[in-house]
C-alpha cells in the first residue's frame, strides 16, 4: 500500500473519531455536569520518537531504518482521551436541594447497587422517607457514614433547610427557632482524576486503590444552583466543521493517490514495456 494513501486513510480514522466525540459531547449540552471529552491526535512516528529506546531494534541500523521506513509513518491517529473536569457555568434555580460545587475535581458520594460512585450533579431530592437522593433515586452519603452508616435524612416537620460553604445542613422544625444539625455531605477529591471511569447516568466510577478521603472545609457548595455542562457549543460547532473539511480533504487525497497517481504509473509502464 502507497504510503500516502495509508496516511490519508489513518487522518480520515482520526477525524471520524473526532466527529463521534464532538456529536457526543454536544448530545450532552443539557446535562448537569457534563464534563467535555476530547481527543488528543499525534502519529505514529512521535510515538517511535518517544518509545524506540524500547523497541528492540536499534538505531541506525539496515533492521532499524527498515522498520522506520515501513511501519513509522507520519499517519494521524487518536493518541489518547481525556475529560476536562473544568467547572461549568452556574444556572440559579432556588431549589432547596440543587447543589453545585465551586471547585473542580470535587464530587458528591452516592450508594448504588454497585457501591460507592461519585458524581458532581446536584440536583437532589427527598424521596417518601426523607432521606436525600438522586434524579435516579441513589442515596447521597454523608460524611460519617463510613462510621455509621447513617444518610442525610429529614422529618417532615422539617422547614428552613439550608445549607453552607462546607456542606452542612441545618433546618428548623415547625413551631421552634432554633436550628437543628442536618448532617454533612460527603464530598471528596479523588486522588487521580484522570482514572475515574464514566459508567452512565453522570456517575464516576473510582480506582480501587484511591482512598476516598472527606474534605472536611471545602468551602465549595452553592445551595440552589446547579451546575451545567461545561461543553462550548461555538467551539463544538467549529471543530465539527474542521473536521468535515478534514475528511473531505482526506478523501480528496485518497481519490488523487488510487485512480491519477497509479492510473499514471500503470499507463507509464504499460508505455515502456511496449
Amino acid at each position: 500500500m502507497q504510503n500516502g494513501f495509508y496516511s490519508a486513510a489513518g487522518g480520515m480514522v482520526a477525524q471520524f473519531s473526532k466527529l463521534d466525540n464532538i456529536a457526543n459531547n454536544l448530545a450532552n449540552l443539557n446535562t448537569n455536569a457534563y464534563k467535555r471529552q476530547d481527543l488528543v491526535v499525534g502519529d505514529f512516528l512521535r510515538l517511535y520518537q518517544e518509545k524506540r529506546d524500547e523497541l528492540p531494534l536499534e538505531n541506525q541500523t539496515k533492521e532499524g531504518a527498515q522498520f522506520t521506513h515501513r511501519s513509522i509513518a507520519r499517519v494521524p491517529q487518536v493518541v489518547e482521551s481525556y475529560r476536562d473536569m473544568s467547572v461549568g457555568s452556574f444556572q440559579r434555580t432556588g431549589n432547596t436541594f440543587d447543589i453545585a460545587l465551586q471547585e473542580e475535581n470535587i464530587f458528591f458520594a452516592v450508594l448504588t447497587p454497585d457501591g460507592i460512585k461519585l458524581t458532581r450533579d446536584g440536583a437532589f431530592n427527598l424521596d417518601d422517607d426523607g432521606t436525600l437522593i438522586t434524579k435516579e433515586g441513589h442515596k447521597v452519603l454523608s460524611q460519617d457514614y463510613a462510621n455509621t452508616g447513617n444518610f442525610i435524612k429529614f422529618s417532615s416537620d422539617a422547614v428552613n433547610i439550608q445549607l453552607d460553604k462546607n456542606g452542612v445542613f441545618s433546618y428548623l422544625v415547625s413551631g421552634n427557632e432554633k436550628f437543628n444539625p442536618g448532617g454533612k455531605l460527603l464530598l471528596v477529591e479523588p486522588e487521580n482524576v484522570a482514572k475515574l471511569k464514566t459508567i452512565g447516568d453522570n456517575l464516576y466510577s473510582v480506582d480501587t486503590a484511591d482512598a476516598l478521603t472527606p474534605i472536611k472545609e471545602s468551602g465549595a457548595v452553592s445551595q440552589g444552583f446547579l451546575e451545567k455542562s461545561n461543553v462550548n457549543a461555538v467551539k463544538s460547532m467549529v471543530g465539527m466543521i474542521e473536521a468535515h473539511r478534514l475528511v473531505g480533504m482526506y478523501q480528496k487525497a485518497m481519490d488523487t493517490q488510487m485512480n491519477e497517481m497509479n492510473k499514471e504509473a500503470i499507463e507509464k509502464i504499460a508505455s515502456a514495456r511496449a
